[in-house]
């Protein structure tokens, strides 16, 4: 099997609670309480801003000059796409700067980052790269499923378009086929450690729901 195919495999239990969480159920039929999704983008905000960052992070620990483009390319269709949309949100829901500030980090976003930087310290760049792939790529499945029946609510149906539409599909495609070349030319012990990446990603997306759900605070 490929990585892709066996680490979707291997997490498939977080991903089909991804799917069936209240929060992206709700979300589909537009009562998601709108402090929720408040705090969702707020703690998302926390997350996008390092995730962003780890892009660049693993770029500079790789010569693989596939490698460096794809994540310039991620970093850069980021910064039009998901972090463009979330600047609007935060707009017309007025979410200021002050606000940002009094809103402390909660523990599963904390969590989640954190364990995306330790595969940069622990690990080589194909496992801090094997770990940033859950976002992506779940979040795309996640829009393709929920833009067949779409979202009464006009913020939650943009949320949803921003993952649905061709380019996002085509990007996770060439991401696929990235690492799994890489993780045939890993080592038995990187394979692992990717795999693992991976599926505790795979687990932080699905307690991120939980945590937006919740309110979640130390």
């Amino acid at each position: 099997m490929t990585f892709t195919d066996l680490a979707r495999k291997e997490a498939a239990v977080f991903w089909e609670g991804s799917f069936e969480h209240p929060f992206v159920q709700s979300l589909a039929a537009g009562d998601l309480a709108p402090e929720i999704f408040r705090y969702y983008l707020l703690q998302d905000r926390y997350y996008l801003e390092h995730f962003s960052k780890l892009y660049s992070y693993i770029a500079e620990q790789t010569d693989d000059k596939e490698v460096q483009a794809q994540l310039q390319e991620n970093a850069e269709n980021l910064k039009l796409g998901e972090l463009a949309i979330r600047e609007e949100f935060f707009t017309e829901l007025n979410i200021t700067e002050e606000e940002i500030l009094a809103t402390p980090v909660a523990p599963t976003a904390y969590n989640y980052v954190s364990h995306m930087y330790r595969q940069l310290i622990d690990g080589t760049f194909k496992t801090a790269y094997a770990g940033m792939l859950p976002c992506a790529w779940l979040y795309q499945e996640i829009g393709v499923r929920l833009i067949e029946t779409g979202s009464p609510h006009p913020l939650y149906q943009r949320w949803i378009e921003t993952y649905a539409g061709e380019a996002a599909a085509e990007g996770i495609k060439k991401e696929r086929a990235l690492l799994d070349r890489l993780y045939q030319e890993a080592s038995a012990k990187e394979q692992q450690q990717m795999i693992e990446a991976f599926v505790i990603s795979s687990k932080m997306e699905y307690a991120f729901w939980e945590m937006a759900t919740n309110l979640e605070k130390w």
